[in-house]
């Protein structure tokens, strides 16, 4: 599992990718976050940091 992530709410601020202390999260060409469900180690970190709540924790 990995963090996730809604597209039509992220703006590609790359906030998330500054605070992953796992480098798992990218930004895509179309400019929206992408989350390595591999490397994610779902620590929440992206998700306090995210201004526009794009990002959550899965269920």
């Amino acid at each position: 599992m990995a963090v996730n992530v809604d597209a039509d709410k992220c703006g590609g601020c790359k906030s998330c990718v500054d605070v992953c202390p796992t480098e798992a999260i990218a930004i895509s060409d179309d400019g929206k976050a992408v989350v390595d469900s591999d490397t994610c180690g779902e620590c929440g970190a992206c998700v306090d940091e995210c201004p526009n709540e794009a990002l959550s924790l899965p269920d």
